[in-house]
């Protein structure tokens, strides 16, 4: 008997250590289908955006050679304003709806519908006020820089207002439909629109309000001495109350008709150094319009994704793996940056010397973009759920505005680093003897 129980006994521990360590096995395996959702999903996302940024440097290089360009030079401190102002509005309404997503309120008809209508109507709301401030904010920054800038008229300030709202108004109905849909389509196939919906709206954001502020700007230019676009921006305003009564008459997003205007205001000034430095250095060193956007573009998605995420496993009151993410996104820069430099180099964009050099110090610059971006993102979204506030609403513009001026600074230091230890020529316009 003593035998038998002996048997018994070693064979309940070995039944024990065989169920542990299947048990164990299992969750890794979960644990790990878990984070390579991570790379598998956002991945495509983020080249898709790589992709949009590239044809944003390139328009943006293009528009320096513009007479509308030239002759307004607040254009160009208008474009990182009016860009970051828009693409955080979209990727607040991308993390917004992304967490709404993963609580299953968007699987409910009537409330999805509501949801949907509510904040195409607020994006309308924020777009033209946004859209209002970013111009005033680059006239005002142009003058300030610009030698004899008492000679400024009243219809070239009514010129680039006017410029900004249309362009904003016009690309938030575009992309605010397009992310919504996309979200629910994300959804629907079962992805997690958090590795997703940022990084699409930033790019997308970009290539398409670029695109409106360009042929605005050169369409309202033919017309710049009259009063055509006084009357645009009377139109607009009178247009603000209606969609602002859509939003306040909307119970899902009425409170929201208040909310985070702060960080989003805050972040424009932020922004419009951003732009100072841009509008200084754009035509002093070798491409600095075509690296620019994607330098803190894919900075600001990498960033996005992980503080959309946190948000997410925060109002779900899930744990999130912080340090295995952070270090997935951080690792994940590398195969899409160096996708970007091949593609440059290959089409030879940007009149860059492309040496060991450039590519050096261009990379070096990004990897540090985006390990800060990413603590930024990190460190305020949870202090930002401490103190009560939704970080959905209020991380994105902080965080993208920061990694727009530290990115913009960093690429500039870079390029004077390069250029004055003589170990590459960044400079455009050097005679050569």
């Amino acid at each position: 008997m003593t035998s038998i129980a002996v048997f018994l006994r070693l064979l309940y521990h070995s039944l024990n250590i065989y169920a542990h360590f299947t048990t164990s096995v299992e969750k890794s395996k979960l644990l790990l289908h878990k984070y390579l959702t991570l790379p598998v999903q956002a991945l495509p996302s983020l080249i898709i955006s790589v992709i949009g940024l590239i044809m944003a440097g390139v328009l943006m290089d293009k528009y320096k050679t513009w007479d509308m360009f030239i002759k307004t030079p607040e254009l160009f401190i208008l474009i990182p304003i009016l860009l970051n102002l828009k693409g955080n509005l979209e990727m607040n309404l991308a993390a917004r709806f992304s967490t709404s997503a993963n609580l299953g309120d968007l699987d409910h008809g009537p409330t999805c519908r509501s949801l949907v209508i509510g904040n195409l109507a607020l994006l309308q709301v924020q777009a033209l006020v946004a859209g209002a401030l970013a111009g005033v904010a680059a006239f005002v920054l142009g003058l300030i820089n610009k030698p004899g800038g008492n000679s400024v008229t009243y219809f070239e300030s009514m010129y680039m207002i006017s410029s900004s709202m249309i362009s904003a108004a016009f690309s938030g109905a575009i992309l605010g439909a397009f992310m919504c849909g996309l979200i629910l389509l994300c959804r629907k196939l079962k992805v997690d629109p958090d590795n997703v919906a940022c990084p699409m709206a930033s790019a997308s954001g970009d290539i398409v309000t670029l695109l409106l502020l360009g042929g605005c700007a050169l369409v309202l230019s033919n017309q710049i001495n009259t009063m055509f676009s006084t009357i645009l921006f009377i139109v607009m305003v009178l247009i603000l109350p209606l969609f602002g009564y859509m939003v306040w008459k909307n119970k899902h997003t009425k409170e929201l008709l208040l909310v985070g205007w702060v960080p989003i205001l805050i972040a424009m000034v932020i922004s419009s150094l951003a732009g100072v430095v841009l509008e200084r250095y754009v035509a002093e060193y070798k491409g600095v319009a075509l690296l620019t956007p994607v330098l803190i573009g894919l900075a600001g998605n990498l960033g996005s994704i992980y503080a959309s995420r946190i948000s997410t496993s925060l109002h779900g009151e899930t744990k999130e793996n912080c340090n295995l993410v952070e270090w997935s996104l951080l690792l994940m820069n590398i195969p899409i940056q160096i996708f970007f430099l091949i593609i440059i180099w290959a089409f030879q964009m940007g009149e860059l010397n492309y040496n060991g050099w450039f590519f050096f110090a261009y990379f070096t610059v990004s990897m540090i973009c985006t390990w800060i971006c990413l603590k930024i993102g990190k460190y305020m979204t949870f202090g930002f759920w401490k103190m009560g506030y939704d970080p959905d609403n209020y991380v994105i513009p902080y965080l993208t505005a920061s990694i727009d001026l530290i990115g913009t600074i960093l690429l500039v230091l870079a390029f004077s680093v390069l250029t004055s230890s003589g170990a590459d020529d960044m400079k455009l316009h050097v005679s050569r003897h």
